[in-house]
C-alpha cells in the first residue's frame, strides 16, 4: 500500500471485520469515477477521510462480493498513518470513529486489529464460508413477508428432495477443477479449488414470518467452505444443488457436469441469485509459539483468530471478548496470493429482478475489468 511512512510519522496496520446487507451496493469493490453506483468500500473510505490519515486511506478487502450479496462477516485490511507525535489509533476507537462516520445504514464495523505491516487481508485468508438461502412454498413474490425479501430465494416449489441434494453435494466435496462452476471473466490461472464442506439443512422458522404463513413457507440453508472460490462458484453450485431438489437433475448428473469442466454447458449456465447468498465468514491462522516472552495481556501467538461471528452482539464468548480488549496485536500468517477470493465482485453490476423462482442464464462475458 504504497512506500513506507514519511519521517517522524507512524503508521499502523489493521485487520478490520465488517457486515453489510448488499441490497443497495453494486458489490463490496469501490467504484470509482462519475457513476451511480456505488460499492460498500467507497462508504468505508469516506468514513476513513475523518481519521485525518497523512496519507488517504484505502481498504484492501480480503473477499470481494457480487452487486445484491450479502456480508455477515467480510474483512480488509488498511493503513493509518498518523503524524508525528500522535500515537497509533486503538483498534477500539478505530471501530468506534469508522461506525460514527458511516453514512449508509446498512454498513457496520465489528471489530478491528493490529496487525503486522505485511498482512494482506486477501491472500492471508485460510478460510471463506458462505451460505445461501432458500424458501420453499412460495408461489408468488408478494407472498413472502417484505422482512425476508432480498434476503432468500424464494422457490415457487413446495418441496426439496433434501437428501439427493445432500448426496450431490458430496461430489464436489474435495479437490477439483471447477470449470464447470465457473462465470466467464474470472482472472484466476487455476480453476482447482478444495472445498471442505457442503451442507444442506432446514433453517428453524424466520422471526419475519407470520404464525398462519410458517406452515406454509419452508426455509433451507446451503452452506460452502474453502480456502477460495472461483467467481460464482457459490451460486452456480447452488443453482445445481436446487435443480437436484427439484427433480431436474440427478446426483449422479452432478459428478458428470463436474467431470466434464464445461462451464457452457445445458445445465451449469444457470447462477442462482445474488441476494440469497451471504459472506459468512472470513478467517486468518495464527502463527506458532515460539517460546517468546508475551507481555501481559498480549494474546500468545498461536493463538487462533476468533471467529468474527462471535463480534455481533451477545453471543461473544468471555475469553475472546478480553483478548480483543487487550491485546494490541493479533499475529497473522501471510497466505498464498494465488489461493485469492474469487466469488467475486460482479462486473456487469446489479442484476435485473427476476420471478422467484427465476435461474438466470449468463449470455454473455462479463467486463474482465470488474473482477481483482
Amino acid at each position: 500500500m504504497g512506500s513506507g511512512p514519511a519521517a517522524g510519522t507512524v503508521r499502523a496496520r489493521y485487520l478490520v471485520y465488517f457486515q453489510y446487507v448488499g441490497t443497495d451496493f453494486n458489490g463490496v469493490a469501490a467504484v470509482r469515477g462519475a457513476q451511480r453506483a456505488v460499492g460498500v468500500q467507497n462508504y468505508l473510505e469516506e468514513a476513513a477521510e475523518r481519521l485525518k490519515s497523512v496519507v488517504p486511506v484505502k481498504f484492501v478487502i480480503s473477499s470481494r462480493t457480487d452487486a445484491g450479496v450479502h456480508a455477515l462477516s467480510n474483512a480488509a485490511h488498511l493503513d493509518v498513518q498518523r503524524r508525528s507525535g500522535q500515537p497509533p489509533f486503538s483498534p477500539e476507537v478505530l471501530t468506534q470513529a469508522l461506525n460514527t462516520h458511516l453514512k449508509h445504514p446498512a454498513i457496520r464495523v465489528l471489530q478491528a486489529f493490529r496487525v503486522h505491516s505485511d498482512f494482506h487481508a486477501r491472500y492471508a485468508a485460510t478460510s471463506r464460508t458462505y451460505l445461501y438461502r432458500l424458501a420453499t412454498g412460495c408461489p408468488r413474490p408478494d407472498q413472502l413477508s417484505v422482512f425476508e425479501r432480498n434476503r432468500c430465494w424464494a422457490l415457487r416449489a413446495d418441496y426439496l428432495d433434501v437428501a439427493a441434494m445432500q448426496e450431490a453435494a458430496q461430489h464436489l466435496l474435495g479437490t477439483h477443477d471447477f470449470s464447470a462452476f465457473q462465470s466467464a471473466g474470472s482472472p484466476s490461472t487455476s480453476s482447482v479449488r478444495t472445498l471442505r464442506r457442503a451442507s444442506v439443512s432446514p433453517d428453524p422458522a424466520s422471526p419475519f414470518v407470520l404464525p398462519q404463513e410458517s406452515r406454509r413457507l419452508r426455509f433451507w440453508t446451503l452452506e460452502f467452505e474453502s480456502q477460495s472460490f472461483l467467481y460464482r462458484q457459490v451460486r452456480r453450485m447452488t443453482a445445481i444443488l436446487v435443480a437436484v431438489g427439484l427433480g431436474a437433475l440427478t446426483p449422479t448428473e452432478v459428478k458428470v457436469i463436474l467431470e466434464s469442466r464445461d462451464p457452457l454447458g445445458r445445465h451449469q449456465t444457470r447462477v442462482a441469485p445474488a441476494h440469497g447468498l451471504f459472506l459468512k465468514s472470513v478467517l486468518y491462522g495464527g502463527l506458532r509459539d515460539r517460546g517468546k516472552r508475551r507481555w501481559p495481556g498480549e494474546v500468545p501467538a498461536y493463538t487462533p483468530l476468533i471467529g468474527p461471528l462471535s463480534s455481533l452482539g451477545p453471543c461473544w464468548r468471555r475469553s475472546s471478548w478480553w483478548q480483543c480488549r487487550h491485546s494490541p496485536h493479533v499475529v497473522l500468517t501471510a497466505g498464498n496470493p494465488s489461493c485469492a477470493q474469487q466469488e467475486s465482485q460482479g462486473p456487469e453490476g446489479r442484476e435485473a429482478p427476476g420471478q422467484p423462482e427465476d435461474l438466470r442464464r449468463e449470455t454473455r462475458d462479463p467486463k474482465a475489468g470488474g473482477l481483482e
